[in-house]
């Protein structure tokens, strides 16, 4: 049931993301805002669902699995970090390359290590 919750709350986090991302293209700076702040409280729940299932792996302390785990749990907190860059240098019209590059390369991660080599994910 945690995966779940985990699952639809960066989901969620990726549509809010993108909503605020475009909003902020179109310059619909006082929408933009309400919804990231949403965002915002959205990561307090990704965290929260992340890191029970982090606990749940170190309860469960079997050497290979715990340090991909604590390598997805990273990779997961990069990623937010790089949504919030993103967001933020739009915002300010600055050039968001460098937080585009960091989100790809963390969600590549954070999708491989919960799907495919985790147990907790969904592909066994």
């Amino acid at each position: 049931m945690n995966t779940h919750m985990h699952i639809t709350s960066w989901v969620l986090g990726f549509i809010l993301f993108i909503i605020a991302y475009m909003l902020i293209k179109q310059g619909k700076q006082k929408q933009a805002k309400i919804v990231h702040m949403i965002l915002r409280l959205d990561y307090l729940f990704i965290l929260y669902t992340g890191g029970t299932l982090t606990a749940n792996y170190i309860v469960n302390a079997q050497m290979p699995m715990l340090a991909e785990a604590i390598t997805k749990a990273l990779a997961g907190i990069w990623l937010i970090a790089a949504m919030e860059i993103i967001l933020v240098k739009i915002n300010k019209g600055k050039s968001a390359k460098s937080g585009w590059i960091q989100f790809i390369i963390a969600l590549i991660l954070v999708l491989i290590l919960g799907f495919a080599r985790l147990p907790y994910g969904i592909a066994p």
